[in-house]
């Protein structure tokens, strides 16, 4: 079995918890290594397995992530996978030097947004890609490379995204040897039959490549899209912890959608996930303590399950 099937089984829902990457990007205050060390602890015991815990960026201008190689240690630790994301070469040639289970980086729907969040453009972010898994082959833990195409359904800065340009991007991408492709709605700008058209069209392109959807609930529309992406075949789901998130390159971007909503999604369409909600309701204390000027968000946490409805998939 190969390293992606194994990560990524297609014949179940995987929920990637990045909560501790995009949840953190936009904070005044992090939790503590210590802190995020427990927030692992916890979710894992909750039953999460999939975790993109920082980036591999200088702390001089990212400090929150300074610690994201301890974090890999610690995700080895408990035998959970970690992803990490990178944005340039010495990004990569770092990442490639740990035990991290998957490099992540990212290729704009759209050259205005490229040039804003990384200074490179739509072809040198994919040369960034080629070269990336060039150095995850030759590695000796090979990570697998997860190509992020944000603003894949619309953008603040240039605004429409044509889904032909998704296409277009997703081909190369998968060209260039990525293991997943992942479509973003860095902004929370689509809706469930945008999600759905756009994963069938790349799915149709692509056949059986692995994807991912990326969803932020800017627009209260999260849970729906996800629900329109699982409708839609897509079996790997990003969400955060309390909806945290938001993108400092992106005007207007806010929170994930919601982690523990997004468990209850599944489990109600069927999709077991394996994860216990009470003992992740009880990790926002964690963050709570260590950020207590941030907003929480979800459903789920504020009402609870249902405790004479049998919700489990």
């Amino acid at each position: 079995m190969s390293r992606l099937s194994e990560t990524y089984p297609p014949d179940r829902v995987v929920l990637r918890e990045v909560g501790l990457r995009d949840g953190l990007q936009m904070v005044d205050r992090y939790p503590s290594t210590t802190a995020k060390t427990e927030w692992l602890h916890q979710e894992s015991a909750a039953g999460v397995g999939h975790f993109e815990i920082g980036s591999f960026l200088p702390a001089s201008s990212m400090p929150q992530f300074a610690d994201v190689r301890q974090l890999i240690d610690v995700c080895d630790d408990l035998n959970v996978h970690s992803a990490a994301l990178v944005l340039n070469d010495r990004g990569a040639v770092d990442a490639v030097q740990t035990l991290v289970g998957e490099i992540v980086t990212v290729v704009s729907a759209t050259e205005e947004h490229s040039q804003a969040n990384a200074r490179r453009s739509q072809k040198e972010a994919i040369a960034l890609v080629g070269r990336t898994v060039d150095l995850a082959r030759n590695a000796e833990t090979q990570p697998v490379v997860h190509v992020g195409i944000s603003m894949a359904f619309g953008c603040s800065i240039a605004g429409e995204v044509d889904p032909d340009d998704v296409v277009r991007i997703a081909v190369a991408c998968a060209e260039a040897g990525a293991n997943v492709i992942g479509l973003a709605d860095t902004v929370g700008v689509a809706g469930p039959d945008q999600v759905g058209d756009v994963v069938r069209r790349v799915k149709n392109e692509l056949g059986n490549v692995t994807l991912s959807i990326h969803l932020h609930d800017t627009r209260g529309m999260g849970i729906a899209n996800a629900c329109a992406a699982l409708d839609a075949g897509v079996r790997v789901i990003d969400g955060s912890l309390a909806g945290l998130g938001g993108c400092p390159f992106a005007p207007g971007a806010t929170g994930n959608v919601v982690f523990e909503d997004l468990v209850y999604l599944c489990e109600r369409k069927g999709f077991a996930t394996g994860i216990d909600l009470e003992k992740l309701f009880s990790v926002r204390e964690i963050v709570a303590t260590e950020m207590p000027n941030e907003q929480f968000f979800g459903g789920l946490p504020r009402a609870g399950t249902p405790r004479q409805i049998n919700w489990r998939a």
